[in-house]
């Protein structure tokens, strides 16, 4: 059985060296990310190029997300690196802090002081140190300690319930999309957006650059939630990132939120990724525990398109085997996956032709039991439009065009196949498509196949065509 779901994976410390991308890439992973909140320039050109020595060597498509650092909020240092503070004492973050200590420590975001009040809570470092704020004076913000912890330098700091002021591209940022234009990657991910416009700031920035690499909106803010419809029609996809998303909603409320944000973009065409400690454990272990085999498995059914790794692989002891693990829990979790297509078509609308030629080979390779549906694409979009239904039929996606066969890659159950063939004969292009897919070993003579493909050969959005063929024989019908 192949596998839909996609997996990314983080390179890092611990995957940056050639043999290690290498065996990344055979393990399965579809996609790697590169965190712009670490490492260089000459880091993340490294590990590019390592990542396309390896996916070259392999014969197989593998794309690669920048993942914007955002705003970070930030406490500063500490004279002794950590303090211990105790449950009910009275604690002070303030901008003017050079060096901590067990009653005050410095803020990287000085801003804070302007977007808190009195009764407001305050979680550090991913919730487990949890203040609530008493008073704002004289620039300084006065809070009490709630439960006894451990705080150390740089940790972050988030509102409960949202409602910072922090820009979602911060000049960092706004260089290191020139950066990722210059390093040709296929995705760029938006931390901590707010808005369909911080979406679209960030679209133009790329453009500006050079780039057409796909924009990705994590959705790890309250107001994301809030602004959600805006989001997803201003980005190409959205990334559910649970860590900073539990700290602002509470962590209870992230599962359902999960569901929602899954179901809403595959429900606006838009492929969606479920991140953060997915594998947790496997940081420093072998084998991922029980609870972290569901956690994939359920987001799996829920219909991700791919499913992420972070510490994982950047810097964990096993970024192989958990990416072997990986596999595994999403095969499995697919053999269980419910087929309801004719369900899904129902109180649907399809107003674009290339949508309804999309469904309409669904629908036909369900009910034929088609070896394959070949869609011949320029710009990717017919493949994003069946991937959001599910028929049990493999989509290969086959195009001529580098750029789209790498950014399909991330499409749940699509795969990317180059064609070479960039003349204008449609016969021609169609036994290309037929020869390149049984040298790929994807079908062989007699299986039947469905074609989606575009009467005016090379023009982006121009699928208006299907045909079902017997593959080694003339075609059956249009």
């Amino acid at each position: 059985m192949q596998r839909t779901t996609k997996i990314v994976a983080t390179l890092g410390p611990a995957s940056t060296e050639p043999a290690v991308v290498n065996r990344l890439v055979a393990a399965g992973v579809d996609v790697v990310r590169l965190n712009f909140s670490h490492g260089t320039l000459a880091d993340h050109q490294r590990r590019v190029d390592n990542l396309r020595l390896a996916s070259s060597a392999q014969s197989r498509t593998v794309g690669i997300m920048a993942d914007l650092q955002g705003p970070k909020i930030r406490i500063g240092k500490f004279l002794d690196n950590k303090v211990l503070l105790k449950a009910g004492q009275n604690f002070i973050l303030a901008a003017d802090c050079k060096l901590g200590s067990n009653h005050r420590v410095g803020l990287d975001y000085p801003e804070l002081v302007e977007d808190v009040f009195a009764g407001d809570v305050l979680l550090l470092d991913d919730g487990r140190v949890i203040m609530d704020v008493d008073r704002i004076e004289e620039g300084e913000i006065h809070c009490r300690v709630r439960h006894e912890g451990e705080l150390s330098n740089n940790k972050g700091i988030n509102k409960q319930g949202g409602g910072l002021s922090a820009p979602a591209l911060t000049p960092k940022d706004m260089e290191d999309i020139k950066t990722a234009a210059a390093l040709n990657v296929d995705y760029v991910a938006v931390s901590f957006p707010k808005s369909g416009g911080d979406m679209r700031l960030a679209k133009e920035l790329l453009h500006e650059a050079g780039s057409k690499a796909l924009v990705i909106a994590k959705i790890e803010r309250v107001e994301a939630i809030a602004n959600l419809e805006d989001i997803l029609h201003a980005c190409d996809g959205v990334m559910v990132a649970r860590g900073d998303l539990a700290v602002e909603v509470g962590d209870a409320a992230v599962p359902a939120l999960q569901k929602k944000i899954i179901r809403a973009a595959r429900e606006h065409h838009k492929f969606v990724i479920t991140a953060t400690q997915m594998m947790e454990s496997m940081i420093h272990s072998p084998v991922p525990t029980r609870a972290e085999v569901s956690d994939v498995a359920n987001a799996v059914l829920d219909g991700t398109d791919a499913v992420m790794l972070s510490a994982e692989t950047a810097s964990g002891d096993y970024p192989i085997q958990t990416v072997e693990a990986m596999v595994r829990i999403c095969v499995e979790a697919e053999k269980s996956a419910e087929l309801s297509l004719e369900k899904d078509f129902l109180d649907r609308v399809f107003t674009r032709i290339d949508q309804s030629v999309a469904m309409a080979a669904l629908f036909t390779a369900y009910h034929l039991k088609v070896k394959a549906i070949a869609t011949l694409t320029e710009s990717g979009s017919t493949a994003l439009w069946m991937s959001r239904l599910h028929c049990g039929v493999p989509i290969y996606a086959m195009t001529p065009d580098i750029r789209t066969r790498y950014r399909v890659s991330i499409f749940k159950g699509v795969y990317p196949l180059l064609m070479r063939h960039v003349g204008e004969d449609r016969d021609e292009l169609l036994r290309e498509a037929e020869t390149e897919l049984i040298r790929s070993h994807v079908v062989q003579p007699g299986d039947l196949i469905v074609v989606t493909f575009g009467e005016h050969i090379g023009q982006p959005g121009g699928t208006n065509m299907m045909k079902i063929v017997k593959v080694g024989d003339h075609c059956i019908d249009d």
